[in-house]
């Protein structure tokens, strides 16, 4: 089933659900361009790790794993309806002090060198004080002083943004072509609009692909089964919206719910 809304769903913005769908989106995407690009090029899922402490203070960058802390001193069983269950070992959540953040690179597939990289926001790179803030936005100035393309997809609402384009939209898509200065091709949206369909740029002599960026949200929610998933009896998470946009949203939200239950 179609989220509620034409564009981006606000209720995907929640901390809480973001790595989820942020990797789900980034492998559509990939999915998506590999199709257009191939056999010259072909499309990558990178990762970067950042450090953070365990008193670092929000929940949503906070990434648990597990550790053993007993094993059942003899084998033991436990016998059901359905049959008879092995004793397993007990284990508790550990603090993992690294953040993982997904993005993509297109690379040529005779030199295997760096064409395009595409980055899609996180809270812990749009957040002063985040454990990979700082790391980002140094790491971020690199692809700007070379000939590698730089895209930058921003569905999140909170946090900081570069001065140029920071209160023009609700969302972006920015776009910094190799060997260009400092030239921005930037393309602003709404939370009411459909998502826009940006220029993917490759090599000379081969144009820019097209990437659609609705269509591959489309196919995400509907792969994720977020209409199961999320609470839209609630209201969606922070930053708040604006007076008309909220009310846009419940109205929105009350029909799609109506919508299901006819």
């Amino acid at each position: 089933m179609r989220s509620p809304f034409p564009g981006m769903d606000p209720y995907l913005e929640d901390p809480d659900g973001w790595t989820d769908f942020h990797t789900r989106y980034l492998v559509e995407l990939s999915n998506a361009l590999s199709a257009q690009v191939s056999p010259n090029f072909f499309v990558r899922v990178e990762e970067r790790v950042y450090l953070t402490q365990p008193d670092f203070g929000r929940k949503e960058f906070v990434i648990p794993d597990v550790t053993i802390v007993k094993h059942p001193r003899t084998a033991q069983e436990h016998s059901t309806t359905y049959g008879t269950i092995t004793t397993p070992a007990l284990v508790e959540p550990l603090f993992d002090p690294e953040i993982k953040d997904r993005y993509l690179e297109i690379l040529d597939s005779q030199n295997r060198q760096v064409v395009t990289t595409i980055e899609l926001m996180s809270p812990i790179n749009k957040r002063r004080g985040a454990p990979g803030y700082e790391d980002f936005w140094r790491k971020r100035r690199e692809p700007f002083e070379s000939q590698v393309h730089w895209i930058e997809i921003d569905l999140l609402r909170e946090g900081e943004r570069p001065y140029r384009i920071s209160g023009k939209s609700d969302y972006y898509a920015l776009l910094k072509r190799g060997g260009q200065g400092s030239r921005l091709d930037v393309w602003f949206f709404n939370l009411r609009d459909k998502m826009p369909t940006i220029a993917v740029p490759l090599r000379p002599p081969f144009d820019d692909v097209p990437l659609d960026l609705q269509a591959a949200f489309a196919v995400t929610y509907e792969r994720a089964h977020y209409a199961e998933s999320i609470d839209y009896t609630r209201d969606p998470p922070p930053p708040p919206l604006r007076a008309e946009d909220a009310a846009w949203v419940k109205e929105r939200v009350q029909q799609w719910i109506g919508a299901r239950m006819s």
